[in-house]
């Protein structure tokens, strides 16, 4: 099982991101501030969850959380100041849009930007650590996965609904027969030449 805090007395939220490696679409994250001694037998990083757990833990989450908030940031903003600097942005907006300050923010991954006034902790595999962590990374792919897959109304020769804009054999097919959407990321290698 998951820990359930960093520091036993500070309000914590943990932050993740979604759709670094993707080649279309925003990078997204989520910052979420659970109860104290929160526990969930099944609650884990997103990448090792089924589209159906991540959905049913989503609708826990968004129940059970003190405070929770999704932030983007766009292919356009990641193609000018890349997609490290894109994720923190994203970061930085999910603590924005929280209902409740946090004290203290676990962030999954081994750098940050730091946020103003608010100390934090970087943890290599956070989401695999921690249940703040985890149900952000929840948060943030449940969100990119709805929103990639409302892009693919407009883009339906790309497969987002199926692949989220990563570069799979699909997305890359369609990438060389109909070339890059305003929704891919000029900054990145696409796979069509």
């Amino acid at each position: 099982m998951l820990k359930s805090f960093y520091h036993p007395t500070h309000c914590e939220a943990g932050l993740d991101e979604a759709g670094r490696g993707c080649l279309a679409g925003p990078v997204v994250a989520a910052a979420v501030i659970l109860p104290k001694n929160y526990r969930h037998a099944h609650l884990t990083d997103s990448k090792q969850l089924s589209r159906t757990q991540r959905e049913t833990l989503r609708e826990e989450i968004t129940k059970e959380a003190l405070a929770w908030a999704v932030g983007e940031a766009s292919c356009q903003e990641i193609d000018r100041i890349n997609i490290l600097k894109a994720s923190f942005l994203a970061m930085h907006r999910a603590v924005d849009g929280l209902a409740l300050r946090p004290e203290h923010l676990l962030v999954d991954g081994n750098r940050f930007t730091p946020y103003p006034l608010i100390p934090h902790t970087c943890v290599v595999k956070g989401d695999a650590t921690f249940l703040s962590i985890a149900a952000a990374s929840v948060l943030a792919k449940t969100h990119r996965d709805a929103l990639m897959a409302r892009l693919s109304l407009d883009f339906p020769a790309y497969g987002w609904g199926q692949n989220a804009g990563y570069p799979t054999p699909f997305h890359c097919a369609a990438l060389r027969q109909g070339g890059p959407t305003p929704h891919h990321r000029r900054s990145f290698r696409l796979e069509y030449d």
